[in-house]
């Protein structure tokens, strides 16, 4: 069975779950490849609006495959492969969002902060331990939780390793939000169905802006957000929204 399983809840919307429960859904290459070929695919098919991640109750996923790390040397080309998964996010041009259970440590708590929206159960459990085995994250995981928490709240658990409640998170800048731990995965769904119902280019546009904006200047963020809003007045979907909000009817936008 694939380590990522694809599911399509509503229209325009894809669920990829990590079935990798043996091991706490641990990102070993393969499920990484998986993942990355997926988000690859959906980012792209024209049909896909929003899309879902999400492991099980125990875990999203509890960190990077311990026992492939073993056997890594400095020079191994995993370390490229490893990758794959973290780029294809960073160019998916649909909005993505975890949804939460349990443990989000590691690689984990990074595919989190990979995502562009993150439900978080009550329950669940974010952290970086990585300097508990000796190493450090890599994948990203100071840097996120630098420009998402700030330098002192990153200190204090990259440099400890403890875990980070849902709560907490949520406080830090880490999630979006905490629910009850049964609504993790339906609120997200929930999200996911309302995002794929508006215009997809303006999706794709707050997305862009955003995400350039944030390491950005100010001037240089407020030309991009001006540039991108002025282009989607050459859309039909802006005719459509508009039209239909003065006609109070419900719009249907076709991404054109």
């Amino acid at each position: 069975m694939s380590e990522v399983l694809e599911e399509r809840p509503s229209q325009g919307v894809a669920l990829l779950r990590l079935n990798r429960p043996e091991a706490l859904n641990a990102l070993s290459l393969s499920l990484r490849r998986t993942l990355a070929e997926m988000i690859n695919r959906l980012g792209n098919d024209g049909e896909t609006r929003a899309i879902v991640i999400t492991g099980n109750e125990k875990a999203f996923a509890a960190g990077a495959d311990l026992v492939e790390l073993m056997s890594r040397t400095v020079h191994d080309a995993a370390f490229r492969e490893a990758r794959v998964a973290w780029e294809a996010l960073d160019a998916c041009r649909v909005p993505v969002i975890a949804a939460i259970n349990g443990f989000a440590l590691g690689g984990g708590c990074e595919l989190a902060l990979h995502c562009d929206i993150v439900i978080a159960g009550e329950g669940a459990k974010f952290g970086l331990p990585e300097v508990r085995v000796g190493i450090m994250p890599g994948a990203g995981g100071t840097q996120r939780m630098l420009r998402a928490a700030g330098k002192y709240k990153t200190m204090r658990y990259a440099l400890t390793g403890d875990q980070i409640p849902a709560a907490e998170a949520v406080a830090m800048g880490l999630a979006s939000e905490c629910v009850a731990d049964e609504e993790a995965l339906p609120h997200a769904l929930k999200l996911a169905a309302k995002i794929a119902a508006l215009a997809p280019i303006a999706v794709g546009s707050i997305k862009e802006v955003v995400k350039l904006g944030a390491d950005a200047s100010l001037d240089t963020a407020l030309l991009l957000e001006r540039n991108a809003f002025q282009l989607l007045f050459a859309t039909e979907d802006r005719s459509e929204g508009i039209g239909a909000f003065l006609e109070k009817r419900k719009p249907s936008f076709q991404g054109r």
